[in-house]
């Protein structure tokens, strides 16, 4: 907001004027590979008793305005909340700013990510145990998944970093970009929620059923830089300095679905 009112000042100052434009909001298109899911993962969006909330994160789609600035731009630039403050000004030139110069301050940001590597632990949490006992049994028994209780995973960075926010937002839309999974820094299972799919106990053993929410590691390169807005005339554009690397992880959980591990044993575990 402070960056916004000294840009405000400093157009007015000089015959300019910014005025807010609606940004336009679409998504990458998704490429036709998908990322192998095991038969052992279930999707249980439409069983799950608690309603988790949508993560489709939105690809902003920079103004004409704002390509042009990135463009501009000596480093790479992908952050969304920059870009969403370049979508909303639109600067137009006035007769009186012919020699004028200036160069604004808008901040340091985290710019752009870089993905280096992407896996998928399909058991990263246990979430859940069923158990049936059928030793003394005559007739094999059938064993379902019902969730015992409410399940919360979370994931998160691996190492602290600025502007962590906006950090995780450019790691998970890369991350659901190469997976094609639905991703969440948090999900959560209802109780109750069940599936139909049947696990059969064999006579004279124990039956479990161990449910896992799986989650991606996500592991890259996020730039860092001092974001300027450099003011020549009617031409402008953005410089970045003092631009620095750091490498970063996340685990990032599927967001409704669960992992199977079914097994019969004589004895109990």
């Amino acid at each position: 907001m402070r960056i916004l009112q000294i840009l405000l000042a400093v157009f007015i100052a000089f015959g300019f004027t910014m005025s807010s434009v609606q940004a336009e909001e679409t998504k990458v298109k998704a490429d036709n590979k998908k990322l192998e899911v095991p038969n052992s993962v279930l999707d249980i969006s439409k069983d799950n008793t608690y309603p988790n909330p949508s993560q489709d994160v939105p690809y902003l789609q920079p103004s004409e305005l704002s390509q042009e600035l990135i463009d501009s731009s000596n480093v790479k630039i992908e952050n969304p909340k920059l870009i969403k403050i370049l979508n909303e000004s639109n600067i137009s030139p006035s007769p009186v700013a012919i020699g004028y110069r200036a160069t604004i301050y808008l901040g340091q940001w985290p710019l752009s990510y870089e993905s280096t590597e992407t896996s998928v632990n399909w058991e990263y949490q246990k979430i859940n145990t069923n158990y049936t006992d059928n030793r003394g049994g005559k007739v094999p028994q059938q064993l379902h998944y019902r969730q015992e209780a409410q399940k919360s995973v979370k994931g998160g960075l691996t190492s602290k970093v600025e502007a962590a926010d906006d950090v995780k937002e450019m790691m998970m839309l890369k991350a659901m970009d190469k997976t094609k999974l639905p991703l969440s820094f948090q999900t959560i299972v209802g109780a109750g929620t069940k599936k139909d799919q049947v696990y059969n106990i064999p006579v004279k053993k124990l039956g479990y059923l161990y449910a896992y929410s799986p989650a991606v590691s996500e592991k890259g390169k996020i730039t860092y830089g001092e974001v300027y807005l450099v003011l020549k005339g009617k031409e402008m554009k953005i410089v970045v300095k003092n631009v620095t690397s750091q490498g970063i992880g996340a685990w990032i959980p599927v967001q409704d679905h669960v992992s199977f591990i079914f097994a019969a044993s004589d004895r109990p575990r």
